[in-house]
């Protein structure tokens, strides 16, 4: 019998991936959408939203485990955070505990570490608690930096990189992942049922100590054929004013805010020793060279790059 799938954020860019790979290891999915979806065999697209009960309840009825992957990275205010991060958390807890399914996947982020330093970071960690509390069989997973095919958020560090230039945050380190990899991760884990019950993983590419922001730019750049990336870490006081003004300038368009400004600024992005997932679970399997290399591919083919 098909085993059945519930998941939010599908149609965003780790949503695609795991969708992707959910259907080709052989789950039925049940998506829930707010915009019309062209059918797609071993998808069931379910119209609503986050903060519709009937749609939550339509999408988990059935399902042998839920995926929650939705949420939000950039809104204006603490109360939007919590809404669509917490707070919409809470209604897929909800509807997962009112259908019977036990199996819960929560993807968060590195950010719910550091509760006090933004909006979206109290928010995630917000949002793990009431995972914690659910009394589902849980496992949260906390991506870092998350790249591939179908990425706007790194897109400018590519486009930049291509013309020899890349501005960065201020010195510190990150760690990195590619879309499928961390789908080959989420897909996993909704079949698991014993060793990741209340875990919480951190998966990145197998880079010991993650990467310096300097050396991840200049990998890119090596991607897109540039053999030397002149690099210039943007100041954190200059960075963090840049996150008032924007919002003066473009408002709701804004890309840089004084909460994004403050978890960019953030010196350490590295995912923690002994938070990686058992090996016989899963273990990154492409080299970060070549997966920067297939994203550079996809964003040329579609004319991004």
């Amino acid at each position: 019998m098909t085993p059945t799938l519930a998941m939010t954020g599908a149609t965003g860019f780790v949503g695609r991936a795991t969708l992707a790979r959910a259907v080709a290891a052989g789950w039925h999915v049940r998506a829930l959408t707010r915009r019309p979806q062209p059918e797609r065999e071993g998808v069931t697209w379910i119209a609503g939203a986050l903060d519709r009960p009937d749609a939550l309840a339509a999408m988990t009825q059935g399902s042998d485990a839920v995926m929650h992957i939705a949420g939000v990275v950039n809104v204006p205010t603490r109360a939007d955070f919590e809404a669509g991060n917490a707070t919409a958390t809470r209604h897929v807890v909800d509807a997962a505990r009112a259908a019977g399914v036990a199996r819960f996947v929560h993807v968060s982020s590195l950010a719910a570490r550091e509760a006090e330093l933004s909006n979206y970071s109290w928010s995630k960690a917000r949002a793990e608690t009431i995972v914690c509390e659910s009394g589902l069989d849980w496992t949260i997973v906390r991506p870092p930096a998350v790249f591939g095919p179908g990425d706007t958020e790194m897109l400018d560090l590519f486009r930049m990189a291509r013309r020899g230039i890349a501005l960065l945050p201020p010195a510190g380190r990150m760690s990195a992942i590619y879309v499928d990899e961390l789908a080959r991760l989420l897909v996993a884990l909704a079949a698991d049922r014993e060793a990741s019950i209340a875990q919480v993983y951190e998966p990145d590419d197998g880079e010991p100590g993650g990467w310096t922001h300097r050396a991840f730019a200049r990998a890119i750049g090596r991607a897109v054929g540039r053999s030397r990336v002149s690099t210039l870490a943007i100041p954190a006081s200059l960075l963090k004013a840049g996150g008032r003004l924007d919002p003066l300038l473009r408002r709701g368009r804004a890309k840089l805010t004084p909460d994004r400004a403050r978890y960019i600024a953030h010196p350490d992005w590295v995912v923690a020793d002994g938070a990686c997932p058992p090996s016989d679970l899963w273990q990154p399997e492409i080299a970060t060279d070549d997966a920067l290399a297939e994203t550079v591919r996809w964003y040329r083919r579609e004319g991004w790059l």
